[in-house]
């Protein structure tokens, strides 16, 4: 290795060494120069339609990777980026988002130039950055910036969140030194003490103690990097055991002990059996009201072990300085599972998802949302992922009964509508490059589903061309029920470039339905697909949906 390198070569083999094997994001003047850097270090170019779904995208590989990176110009386009950003803070999402900037001198001279408010002031966009990045940096001094590169994206991947790095464009090929690539980016890890032991004793006296234990995995599970620990402890335990929405996909449905989602007040038998437990292991939580069904699941505090990103809690006792890595690795070495409760007989009356069975008596009646979703859940597969787009989508697909291995977005806490179509291409392509290393379970082949509302899809619908372009393997199953009515938007992949033989279909009827589900070439993993399916605009799924249409129906009247 040479002595020095290009600060842009510095930037990108680092990020190369991450494991992120492409780059999100829009040209702008400001970063043109950092651009011609990306694909000579071995990394993918994607070019995406605009910067907001750029951001959506590196968010959606970044859930699937663990790690993205996206480029954007100074101000005007970090700016249509950021409400992305924003959401990938709030839902853990690590981003690494890189900003081109002007060069130093027209800083330092306060020049008057665009993409600014004209008074010389260079430094708001990054203010306006700082409440949505745990970590910010500016690359104006060769000497420090290889230490300030390697520090933001040891904080984007200890807290799982979005850091902002400035690269003026006199600083692109500036020499910096080459050494600290020579050793790799780790995060650091928290060494056992006898403060921590006891809080795990803590913990081991609560579950040998407990008669009704259960366990409870929400979404900053998978940004805690603890899912596998996590599923060894409902494994070696056999309790009863729960997702959140959020969390959905990282504990294993094809398991006896594992139910699927718990969704507080809309599942009587589960939110009885859940509320009558003496101790819930609760992994990951992140109770926002739409993740925790309008906070009717979020389990008694006096009965829950909360493992969270550098706490534990015990009922209401706080213990910090335990990351949740720690935690569970030294409960899941020290359980001794002959002390703790078995359930030799599983409850009988705790459902989980299944796929309906279809009716030939039915084939001729509309298509509605308690109807769709188990009949179509029969197409997922082992490996793929699933998006519910805000709204009807995102809470329908949630009847699904998953394989193992699927990986699910649904509507957590940002909600920004259209997110689904940017993340769908940033998840597939994640997804793609994990199948091509041999990295993705043994796996040869996945998909990336989406189901999304044809409002939703408006706010983004450009980024098919960018699915299309990379020839992604994803499925777009549009609900148009008249939410913003797209006549039309069956037409929408030639527009944005497919090729005529693209797969596409609309269905107005169950027996259609049926006939789709049958089809080889829809079933097939490969390629981009859409299909069409019609329903009723005031037709909404079972649950919170439902009981808020019903309840604003009622204010009307």
């Amino acid at each position: 290795m040479p002595e020095t390198l290009k600060l842009a070569e510095y930037l990108f083999a680092r990020l190369k060494q991450l494991g992120i094997g492409a780059i999100h994001g829009v040209p702008g003047d400001f970063n043109l120069t950092l651009l011609d850097y990306v694909e000579p270090a071995g990394l993918l170019w994607v070019g995406n339609a605009n910067e907001l779904n750029a951001g959506y995208a590196a968010d959606g590989y970044a859930r699937i990777k663990g790690i993205s990176a996206l480029i954007t110009t100074f101000g005007v386009g970090e700016l249509s980026a950021i409400n992305a950003i924003a959401g990938a803070y709030a839902e853990r999402a690590a981003v690494v988002h890189i900003v081109g900037t002007p060069d130093r001198p027209t800083q330092d001279e306060r020049r008057l130039v665009h993409h600014t408010f004209n008074d010389g002031e260079f430094g708001r966009f990054a203010q306006m950055a700082a409440p949505v990045t745990v970590a910010q940096v500016d690359l104006k001094d060769p000497r420090t910036s290889p230490e300030l590169i390697d520090h933001a994206l040891r904080q984007c991947l200890l807290h799982s969140r979005p850091v902002y790095i400035q690269v003026p464009v006199d600083m692109v090929s500036v020499p910096v030194s080459a050494e600290p690539l020579q050793s790799q980016i780790r995060v650091p890890l928290t060494e056992r003490t006898a403060y921590s032991d006891g809080v795990i004793d803590k913990i081991l006296g609560r579950i040998y103690e407990a008669k009704q234990p259960i366990i409870l995995v929400d979404g900053e599970t998978r940004a805690l990097g603890i899912v596998d620990l996590v599923q060894r402890i409902a494994g070696i335990t056999g309790w009863p055991s729960w997702t959140t929405a959020f969390g959905w996909g990282l504990l294993d449905e094809t398991t006896p002990n594992v139910y699927g989602i718990y969704r507080g007040r809309f599942d009587t038998d589960v939110d009885t059996f859940i509320k009558g437990s003496d101790l819930v292991l609760c992994f990951g939580p992140h109770f926002s009201t739409t993740n925790s069904y309008a906070s009717t699941s979020i389990p008694k505090a006096e009965a829950t072990v909360y493992f969270s990103h550098n706490e534990v809690k015990i009922g209401d006792q706080t213990f910090r300085d335990i990351p949740a890595l720690l935690a569970a690795d030294q409960l899941l070495k020290r359980l001794d599972t002959s002390r703790a409760t078995t359930y030799y007989k599983p409850p009988t009356n705790l459902s989980r998802p299944r796929p309906s069975n279809y009716s030939e008596a039915l084939k001729d009646q509309p298509i509605t949302q308690a109807s769709f979703w188990p009949m179509v859940s029969s197409i997922v597969r082992t490996g793929d992922i699933i998006l519910g787009e805000t709204g009807s989508a995102g809470h329908g697909c949630r009847d699904f009964s998953l394989p193992r291995y699927v990986r699910t977005f649904v509507p957590v806490t940002w909600l920004s509508i259209g997110y689904m179509v940017g993340a769908a291409q940033g998840a597939a392509l994640a997804q793609r490059e994990l199948i091509a290393a041999s990295k993705y379970y043994g796996i040869p082949s996945a998909r990336t589903i989406l189901f999304i509302g044809d409002g939703s899809f408006q706010m983004s619908a450009q980024e098919l061309g960018t699915i299309i372009r990379h020839n992604l393997n994803v499925t777009v199953v549009l609900i148009n029920n008249e939410g913003y009515t797209i006549e039309r938007v069956i037409h929408a992949p030639a527009f944005f470039g497919a090729k005529e033989d693209t797969f596409t279909a609309k269905v107005r009827t169950l027996g259609e339905v049926q006939g789709l589900l049958k089809t080889e070439a829809f079933r097939s993993a490969e390629g981009f697909k859409m299909v069409e399916v019609i329903m009723d605009r005031e037709d909404v799924p079972e649950g919170p949906l439902a009981w808020l249409l019903q309840h604003q129906l009622k204010k009307t009247k």
